[in-house]
């Protein structure tokens, strides 16, 4: 595929995403889609067979996206301390700075935009949709793994149900930042299980 084509397709993603978190995927329409990108229906057709298609590559782009941001603000971290608590706490103040750095509201979740709208997708996508999920789940889980065998949690957790809340509270924080139209929610929450860290596995 050509550069122009793999720009041409990018366009239509982006211009998608940007359309359905704000008009959700049923009140989104091809003929939306390619008047904002300002491509021509054929355009969009040699692309994707249609929405369903299209679907599929919105939601592999944006876990691979969202997984690439996660990495390289933990590969940051990783370079600065060789604690494993530490490193946890120094990934969650990178990416409220991230968030803190932005210049607009944060746009929202595509994962799960999509989840509220399961009914509109295939076995295929909702999939994708659990798969992203898990692969965020196990990043932050090895991470707890590696803490865990050097500080001792001051109760019993659950490192999966651990991991699964950093992603409720970013997914949280991204609700009340778009219902308070202030991004500082999302970093409160963030921060939040950040705190919840320092108190199970810092010693005393």
């Amino acid at each position: 595929m050509s550069t122009r084509a793999n720009s041409s397709r990018e366009r239509i993603l982006a211009t998608a995403e940007s359309i359905i978190l704000q008009q959700g995927f049923a009140g989104t329409t091809i003929d939306d889609i390619i008047n904002k990108a300002a491509i021509t229906k054929g355009g969009f057709f040699y692309h994707f067979s249609g929405k369903t298609e299209m679907a599929r590559a919105l939601i592999d782009r944006y876990i691979k996206m969202d997984t690439e941001i996660f990495t390289e603000l933990s590969d940051q971290a990783d370079k600065l301390t060789e604690d494993p608590l530490q490193r946890a706490l120094i990934f969650l103040n990178l990416f409220t700075e991230m968030v803190a750095g932005m210049t607009e509201l944060h746009p929202g979740c595509l994962a799960a935009a999509f989840t509220y709208e399961t009914q509109q997708f295939d076995g295929e996508i909702r999939q994708r949709i659990m798969e992203g999920m898990e692969t965020w789940r196990n990043m932050i889980a090895e991470r707890l793994e590696q803490i865990i065998a050097k500080y001792p949690p001051k109760m019993e957790v659950s490192v999966d149900a651990l991991a699964d809340m950093f992603t409720s509270s970013v997914e949280g924080g991204i609700i009340l930042a778009r219902a308070y139209d202030d991004n500082q929610p999302l970093i409160d929450q963030v921060q939040n299980y950040r705190s919840h860290l320092r108190l199970l596995f810092e010693p005393s």
